[in-house]
């Protein structure tokens, strides 16, 4: 995704307002950040060097040195005739997707909310070795998916309260792939997609690779304010509502069922297909799943409901699914042809391997989450006072509420440290989020105890402002 940004625009990405008199390094730092993080992609011209003046707080002469600094370090063009355009000489945030940091030697990357592989993965592999000579003599093209993990999911669904047969499940190579998969089939270019604000990154992302425009609801502190999405349905019409009702990303909160039949209701009268992200719906940490509230199809027949094995077992994993009617499943089939023909036979028994042996996979692996995720906690409380979270009852994330409007200049101060994290504002479909920060919690205390420490000594430096920018902590960030 390539166009122009206004000055106007950049100022408000760049929240300048949040420095005292900021100089040429803090404002190409915070450029080299919206690149990074995929908030400016490549291919974007950025205002003329006079226009940016206008609209920021500094000198003629601020913004050719910062300009200066970001030809230096490989992420601007200018050209005469053609202005300055936003290039990366790498794959590093070029694509626009939150990814895993290539963090280098010493360095810890904080981008991603996953976990190390689930106890019995490696085992499901070789029950799954096992079993693929089966499957040899046919041809491997499988547009819905191996019949035994149709069965299974479609299983799984009956079980939580919603009956599925085999032929509403269609398998994807993973959740942001069966997204991108609906919008094409269902949305014409230029149509609105609802999605709530705070919200996943990559669904953004794919949502506007799709052609189509994402329209925010911010969510309050009860989270699903259903005045709010009234309104937005209302007045923006959109063809889809893409939400993550289960432990959301990033916040971790659990739509309770009351607001699921509401907001279904009042997704039906609009006539917006609901899109329902259930990536981390088994990572239930307190409680059990018979407390879990039913699925929001329940509420809404007429949702489509994503699921993926990456979050609940393994990242390596890359197998997702799509729960919707039989129609539905044919119209996504149709699609798909132009796209692939199927997803890898060998991770699907796989995955066939572990929903055999859900509950004992899935119990010993909550267990560590939910220790890592009462580890963090402490940290934080303990190294950051001011920082305020609520700890969710599942989930891979503490969403942390910063005292002041940092969350940018935050995680350039962490890259210095070694430690690579993503900005809040990335989660948000428009303004906000410098008040906010992810901190995943899926590691051991030794790596979160550390993590927690460069964190600790970043804020510092961002209290005080007694550490000037360097050249090196810019690259840091480009790793």
């Amino acid at each position: 995704m390539t166009g122009r940004v206004s000055a106007v625009r950049l100022r408000a990405l760049l929240d300048v307002d949040a420095v005292d008199r900021p100089g040429y390094r803090d404002i190409a730092e915070r450029v080299r950040l919206l690149v990074i993080d995929g908030r400016l992609p490549s291919g974007t011209q950025l205002p003329s060097e006079r226009d940016l003046t206008t609209a920021l707080p500094v000198s003629r002469t601020t913004v050719t040195r910062a300009y200066a600094e970001l030809r230096e370090a490989g992420l601007l063009v200018s050209r005469r005739g053609s202005g300055s355009v936003v290039t990366l000489a790498h794959d590093a945030g070029a694509s626009g997707m939150l990814a895993p940091a290539d963090a280098g030697p010493g360095a810890i990357g904080w981008t991603v909310a996953a976990s190390a592989a689930a106890p019995g993965v490696g085992l499901a592999y070789a029950q799954a070795a096992a079993a693929l000579p089966a499957y040899l003599h046919q041809s491997g093209y499988v547009m819905t998916g191996v019949p035994a993990l149709r069965e299974a999911l479609a299983a799984r669904y009956t079980e939580r309260g919603l009956p599925t047969d085999a032929t509403q499940i269609m398998v994807t190579g993973g959740a942001v792939a069966a997204l991108g998969l609906i919008a094409r089939t269902l949305a014409v270019r230029g149509e609105r997609v609802l999605c709530e604000s705070p919200t996943y990154p990559n669904a953004i992302e794919s949502v506007r690779r799709s052609g189509l425009r994402p329209v925010a609801v911010p969510l309050d502190e009860d989270c699903w304010h259903l005045p709010s999405f009234e309104a937005t349905l209302r007045q923006a019409a959109p063809r889809l509502a893409y939400l993550i009702p289960d432990f959301h990303n990033p916040t971790g909160a659990l739509m309770d069922a009351a607001t699921r039949d509401a907001l279904g209701a009042a997704l039906t009268r609009a006539r917006t297909t609901p899109v329902i992200d259930e990536t981390m719906v088994e990572l239930v940490l307190d409680g059990d799943d018979d407390a879990m509230p039913p699925p929001f199809a329940a509420s809404a027949p007429d949702a489509i409901t994503i699921g993926s094995a990456s979050k609940s077992f393994w990242g390596g994993i890359r197998i997702g699914w799509v729960r919707a009617s039989h129609d539905m499943v044919r119209l996504l089939v149709d699609t798909r042809h132009s796209a692939d023909l199927g997803s890898p036979v060998f991770e699907q028994l796989v995955l066939v391997e572990l929903l055999a042996r859900r509950a004992e996979v899935l119990a010993e692996h909550r267990a560590a989450l939910r220790r890592q995720r009462d580890e963090l906690a402490t940290l934080v409380t303990d190294r950051l006072p001011g920082w305020q979270f609520t700890v969710p009852p599942g989930g891979l994330s503490l969403w942390a509420q910063l005292p002041a409007r940092v969350s940018s200049t935050l995680v350039i101060a962490a890259a210095r440290e070694g430690l690579i994290l993503t900005a809040g504002p990335r989660f948000f479909v428009g303004a906000g989020g410098e008040r906010h920060l992810r901190l995943p919690f899926a590691r051991e205390h030794d790596d979160l105890a550390e993590a927690v420490t460069r964190l600790a000594r970043a804020y510092q430096r961002c209290r005080d402002r007694t550490d000037p920018p360097s050249t090196a902590a810019m690259h840091a960030l480009t790793a």
